[in-house]
């Protein structure tokens, strides 16, 4: 399942994450400079910026980039390697907590105990999907969950990361179930053969090529992996 406006709100993310990490690119960066990761990660971003600005980039001028990247929603690997690194920090001081959508919690744990596999897959790195489920308002949820799947094996607009997603949980596609607010992940994971569902949350754009509920309460989602069709529902 996908995580922004599917089992958390947009406005978290948005409102919240961005902003904090806008705030201490430039301090994070000059404190960590010599660190491994972030050698790396800063180093995939300036050759991004130059390739794209036909200019040389440098480490003075990336947190002005990055500060406009993060507004664009950029899913840049970098980029969100970075941004998980400087959210470690306010997950562990307790700036922030995300809320999941109230109907999340308890369809996760009765799907769990179903037997049902879990797994997320978001744009943010692995490291920033299990900081936000490790800090929920609900406490630790990453038990609930098999795998952490990031832009790693590649966009989620591409179907080629559905199959390899389907590839590495050792499951045919047609055995996944694909949840997520998006449109377009959604057409990526059908042409993948994956069985999908869109959840609609406030503000989301319904789809007329997808089934849709507005809730994870009642869902089933073995009656979707054997064929049976969904009402869709929305508000």
């Amino acid at each position: 399942m996908d995580i922004e406006g599917t089992i958390t709100p947009i406005a978290f993310v948005r409102q919240v994450l961005f902003p904090y990490a806008k705030s201490r690119l430039a301090s994070f960066l000059r404190a960590n400079r010599e660190d491994y990761t972030v050698k790396k990660s800063v180093a995939s971003c300036l050759a991004t910026a130059a390739q794209e600005n036909g200019r040389h980039a440098d480490e003075q001028t990336l947190p002005t980039i990055l500060s406009k990247w993060i507004d664009e929603d950029r899913k840049h690997p970098g980029l969100k390697v970075l941004q998980g690194l400087i959210w470690d920090e306010g997950y562990r001081t307790g700036a922030f907590a995300p809320q999941l959508y109230e109907d999340v919690l308890p369809a996760l744990l009765q799907w769990q105990e179903q037997g049902i596999c879990l797994a997320l897959y978001s744009s943010g790195s692995e490291h920033a999907q299990r900081l936000l489920m490790t800090h929920t308002t609900d406490g630790d949820l990453t038990r609930l969950f098999v795998e952490f799947f990031d832009t790693r094996v590649g966009p989620k607009t591409d179907p080629a990361s559905y199959a390899k997603i389907a590839g590495k949980l050792g499951l045919p596609p047609a055995a996944i179930l694909f949840l997520s607010d998006s449109e377009t992940e959604l057409d990526a994971a059908a042409a993948a053969a994956l069985k999908t569902l869109q959840i609609v949350r406030p503000g989301t754009t319904v789809s007329a090529r997808h089934p849709a509920r507005t809730s994870f309460a009642g869902l089933d989602p073995t009656a979707a992996l054997d064929g049976s069709p969904y009402t869709p529902q929305t508000k």
